[in-house]
């Protein structure tokens, strides 16, 4: 049964002038240690950091809360399988709503270019 399905879409150029205007503020607010040592990897970050902005989002929206109900974007991390696969982990506020709710599996999809990025989340019960 699916619980919820969310979407979105981020102009990486956003999200790369409110790194350049908050800088480590922004960054430790909504992105894992985990999250930050991958964007920063790749030549072009912002572009990474758009990506796992809209899966944060989409995940809110699939969820039904938005921000500000005991989820913070920061326990929304977006982590790679081996095979490059990307997966969501919780933690926080954020599991403490998934088992809540009794969700059991989240499907994830990520897509980029140079200007946009775009997510979809899926779950299920």
């Amino acid at each position: 049964m699916i619980y919820g399905i969310g979407i979105d879409l981020v102009e990486n150029e956003r999200i790369e002038k409110m790194i350049q205007k908050w800088g480590d503020k922004f960054l430790s607010r909504v992105f894992s240690d985990r999250e930050i040592a991958y964007c920063e990897r790749h030549a072009q970050a912002s572009v990474h950091y758009g990506a796992r902005f809209a899966v944060k989002e989409s995940f809110l929206k699939a969820i039904g809360t938005g921000l500000g109900r005991g989820v913070r974007l920061v326990e929304i991390e977006v982590v790679n399988q081996e095979s490059g696969k990307p997966e969501i982990l919780l933690s926080g506020g954020a599991r403490e709503y998934f088992v809540k709710a009794g969700i059991e599996k989240i499907h994830l999809s990520i897509t980029h270019t140079n200007k946009y990025a775009s997510a979809m989340v899926l779950l299920e019960k």
